[in-house]
């Protein structure tokens, strides 16, 4: 999948962390040769790439002492590990990133929890799950209309990539921005908030070596260096995008899959039957890299309610996703609401709680979702007083018609599924192939 040209005003920011990812990979030489390839140029840094507009002077201020002063990629990327552990710079001094994206869970959630606590309190919740931070070096910028080979000979793939859900930010240096200010999660007002904790810090000194002595005597400036060795630490590959699977282990030659998960690949790229690699590319590409496991498309499922999400209590609230209420460019785009981005299935066996709300909590009951659906939405959905089921209930009626209907999805209720429980069963082995940490059988590798 290829990038599209970031806007100029960004050029400086590509071009000093160009040199931070040319570090990182030339410390990691013995990772699989394609995650070294795949380490790409961070995107724009704006906070919403369909407003991007020319840099502030503070910006451009930023990026100039970064080229000014080359600071150590090596460094960079030790202090924004030890940023991303510390709770320190939350409000309730509790909360750490690392809290909700779990290294032992591939950066996710380590709990069954829908929604992750925080807050100045640690009582507080958003009405969104936590997602994986891995394999997301790869995301591209948010694009209304994304062509994979730029436009000239492959089809629109309509509203594609950016971080988070609703896709808002442009990088992981935007989103970082996004936990540290939300109210919800670490909850610093403003980012003189987070400033303050540093200089009062034991991380203060480090900072001072790693971006010279007055890195912390603007507030704007500081601020955004803590949103860049962020950003270079979760480029690290063996951290961020190792590509051990046993999955990765086959597509090398490596491993062998049993017969039920070779069945569950399979009914996964039969698009008569899972149709899940239309969404969640399976193959090496072109380029030699290996699958994300997504397009970055944003895509309406029709997902339940989840009323244990509190926001949900209110009636009236509905998260809908790149039509708000998180996003803003988008409120009056009516055919956007209900559309969340599709995240990786990599290290999906190690998630406990599923979809953009967490409303299902086991993986198999997940994928029997896509089946069951429309052909025993009961199962899914309450009934209404008259008795009826409530299908898409997440959604006000006027954008339903939003979801998707392609297979699994679709057919009557009272149809047979199209996929069977057997079914299931054999894709949900096969999804755990894509979990990291896999060690090859010796003598395969050696073939």
């Amino acid at each position: 999948m290829r990038h599209r040209l970031p806007p100029a005003t960004t050029v400086r920011v590509i071009a000093v962390l160009a040199l931070a990812l040319a570090g990182l990979a030339a410390c990691g030489r013995d990772e699989p040769l394609e995650a070294q390839a795949a380490t790409p140029a961070p995107a724009t840094p704006a906070a919403d790439n369909s407003q991007a507009t020319a840099a502030p002077a503070y910006e451009k201020a930023f990026y100039a002492m970064m080229v000014t002063r080359r600071p150590s990629v090596p460094a960079m990327a030790a202090l924004g590990k030890a940023l991303f552990f510390d709770p320190a710079l939350s409000a309730s001094g509790k909360l750490a990133c690392a809290s909700c994206h779990s290294p032992t869970h591939a950066y996710g959630p380590p709990n069954d929890l829908s929604v992750q606590v925080g807050g100045p309190e640690m009582n507080r919740t958003g009405a969104r799950a936590a997602p994986s931070l891995r394999y997301l070096q790869k995301v591209p910028p948010f694009s209304e209309h994304f062509n994979e080979n730029d436009g000239n000979d492959s089809e629109d793939q309509g509203p594609t990539g950016g971080y988070t859900w609703d896709g808002r930010a442009s990088s992981t240096h935007d989103q970082a921005r996004i936990p540290l200010l939300s109210a919800h999660e670490m909850a610093n007002g403003d980012p003189a908030a987070v400033v303050a904790k540093l200089r009062s810090g034991r991380r203060a000194q480090t900072f001072r070596q790693v971006f010279g002595n007055d890195i912390l005597d603007n507030e704007d400036t500081a601020f955004r260096a803590v949103l860049m060795v962020l950003e270079v630490f979760q480029q690290t590959p063996s951290e961020f995008y190792p590509y051990n699977s046993k999955y990765d282990a086959f597509l090398r030659k490596q491993a062998k899959l049993t017969p039920q998960e070779m069945r569950g690949l399979r009914l996964f790229v039969d698009p008569n039957k899972g149709n899940c690699a239309a969404c969640h590319t399976s193959v090496i590409k072109q380029d030699g890299a290996f699958p994300a496991f997504t397009d970055f498309g944003h895509i309406a499922v029709g997902v339940p309610r989840n009323r244990k999400v509190a926001a949900n209590a209110d009636p009236a609230f509905f998260d809908l996703g790149l039509c708000g209420p998180d996003r803003i460019d988008f409120k009056n785009r009516p055919e956007y609401c209900g559309l969340f981005r599709t995240p990786s299935l990599r290290n999906v066996a190690l998630r406990k709680a599923f979809f953009h709300n967490g409303a299902i909590h086991s993986l198999e009951d997940a994928v029997r979702f896509y089946a069951q659906r429309d052909t025993q939405p009961q199962k899914w959905y309450p009934r209404k007083p008259d008795g009826t089921v409530d299908k898409f209930d997440d959604l006000p009626p006027q954008y339903r018609v939003n979801v998707n209907m392609e297979k699994p999805f679709g057919g009557k209720p009272g149809d047979k599924p199209v996929l069977s429980d057997a079914d299931v069963r054999d894709i949900v082995a096969f999804l755990k192939t894509l979990t990291d940490g896999y060690r090859p059988n010796a003598s395969l590798a050696k073939r």
